[in-house]
């Protein structure tokens, strides 16, 4: 663990109490440093170990989570693969990257460990956007989704290519549209229409990385939350985004029960919260249910 940035599960509990197979559907661990090779370059080793993880879920009251392929270790998933194997396939899942050139057999393997998606993650150059129609062709008989994030004025132009993909399309963090624009953004806009179609899912989470209201009540995340809701709430997860990357000190890291309490406000109706925590996510994620 480094000294700059000490992680742990620690932390309140929230007031909103999670429904039966409660799922955080993004995160990431990262293990020590003479286990796991890291990626040269990327971003700095958060020390954000699969037990912490556990302390974290546990407090929030989520019994299952998925664990997404951090930048840090490029296209080798050992760590991520290792940290599912911990909580057991009845629990966890994964979002992978892989490189262009993956075989059939590889992607078996990682399909039998729990990977259910393949990651883009648009701010690093592990895979780009005009990768993602050959490699959706990959994934598609093993019933993967792809998984977006980039930010800033991104969506308009990524939007044709993501919409002709022969599967499901995962947007990170709300979409990361720029926080001035508000719902009326155009991609933002263009989110809520790829939304229409069922093909297109949005993680609620890590509201501080378009916010100009900020903690706690990010308000004007709030208003776009509110505009998916209306859209399609059977195509909403959430998620912690732990262990908060981007936050390299402890005075300023996220409270994870604030991060969750908040949905209170954002979705107040029971029924389409409890779906967004729980069975949206066992959809997505093909859990056994």
């Amino acid at each position: 663990m480094t000294d700059a940035y000490k992680v742990s599960g620690a932390g309140r509990k929230p007031k909103l109490a999670m429904p039966p197979k409660a799922c955080e559907t993004h995160s990431h661990v990262y293990g020590p440093a003479e286990k796991y090779r890291r990626f040269p370059g990327r971003t700095p080793d958060y020390g954000a170990s699969v037990e912490e993880y556990a302390r974290m879920l546990d407090r929030l009251g989520m019994e299952r989570c998925v664990i997404v392929q951090p930048s840090l270790y490029s296209y080798d998933n050992t760590c991520s693969l290792d940290a599912m194997a911990y909580f057991g396939k009845s629990r966890a899942r994964g979002v992978a990257v892989t490189k262009t050139d993956v075989s059939k057999q590889e992607l078996q393997r990682l399909h039998d460990a729990g990977m259910r998606g393949i990651r883009f993650f648009l701010l690093v150059d592990d895979l780009k956007l005009e990768d993602a129609p050959a490699m959706a062709k990959k994934v598609a008989p093993f019933g993967w989704h792809l998984q977006a994030q980039d930010h800033g004025n991104w969506l308009p132009d990524a939007m044709p290519l993501l919409k002709s993909l022969p599967i499901d399309v995962v947007i990170d963090h709300v979409g990361r549209t720029p926080a001035e624009t508000g719902v009326g953004d155009p991609g933002f806009q263009a989110l809520l229409r790829f939304m229409e179609t069922g093909k297109c899912w949005v993680k609620i989470s890590a509201p501080y990385l378009a916010t100009l209201d900020g903690p706690p009540r990010y308000a004007d995340v709030g208003d776009k939350v509110r505009a998916l809701v209306d859209v399609r709430p059977d195509r909403l997860v959430w998620a912690a985004n732990w262990p908060h990357p981007g936050h390299t000190g402890a005075d300023d890291k996220p409270e994870e029960a604030d991060l969750l309490d908040v949905m209170l406000d954002w979705v107040p109706d029971k029924k389409v919260r409890d779906a967004i925590f729980a069975d949206n996510a066992a959809v997505l994620y093909d859990f056994d249910d």
